[in-house]
């Protein structure tokens, strides 16, 4: 591999690591949603919650003055008694008070399905970026930009699912939730989506052939073809 494309794979592949740990860390954290209930009482206690693709949190706020920023039962980083459970949304609805249960087990099953996708993706990029830098393994660049291009693909979609989710919730007459915004685990998809899309058509270009600088020049001064006497 020429040391100038040796360079431009390196910065790609720290932008590729920066991505990945965007995604881990949204993949491992719960507040990719924060729900709160209609609330317009003080010196009371409410109950809000956030959640992501593994876990649900249900958290009790003792509210003393409106939320500033207008977001009802919250902020949510104001302490209180929190309660946090895998897979809690997922069981009978009996036991997930204020959720659809049927519907978020078929949304974030299907959201946590397609993360883990994208995580086969990263991992099968990391070893053929890893790989390339081998002598002649040039070509490792080719398949690695695609699976990091299909990683971002999985991520933007997992993150379309949780969206549609929280909407479904929101306009469900079943639930107390009223208000919602997406926090810190969303927007760390949002930005590993961006960081490998990004990197792996990078990779693509990268691994294009490198045209001539002055193709015309290099035509005329090829040799031409020999030619053998016909007898």
């Amino acid at each position: 591999m020429l040391e100038e494309k040796k360079t431009k794979v390196k910065v790609t592949f720290f932008v590729i690591l920066v991505g990945i740990s965007c995604m881990l860390a949204a993949m491992v954290t719960d507040h990719w949603t924060v729900l709160s209930p209609p609330f317009d009482k003080f010196n009371a206690t409410c109950e809000t919650a956030h959640f992501g693709l593994w876990k649900l949190c249900m958290k009790t706020i003792f509210m003393v003055e409106e939320d500033p920023e207008g977001q009802g039962c919250g902020p949510i980083s104001l302490p209180g008694a929190k309660n946090c459970s895998y897979f809690k949304h997922f069981t009978k609805e009996e036991e997930a008070k204020g959720f659809e249960a049927k519907t978020q087990k078929e949304y974030n099953l299907s959201a946590a399905a397609i993360a883990v996708f994208s995580l086969a993706f990263m991992t099968l990029g990391l070893l053929c970026v890893v790989c390339s830098f081998g002598k002649g393994r040039d070509y490792l660049l080719r398949p690695a930009g695609m699976f990091f291009a299909f990683a971002g693909l999985c991520i933007i979609i997992s993150v379309e699912v949780m969206r549609n989710s929280t909407k479904r919730m929101i306009d469900s007459e079943e639930t107390v939730w009223e208000q919602y915004y997406y926090s810190w685990s969303f927007e760390c998809a949002c930005t590993s989506f961006v960081l490998l899309v990004f990197s792996g058509l990078s990779l693509l270009i990268i691994s294009m052939p490198q045209m001539p600088r002055n193709p015309w020049e290099t035509c005329m001064d090829a040799e031409p073809d020999s030619m053998e006497p016909l007898d």
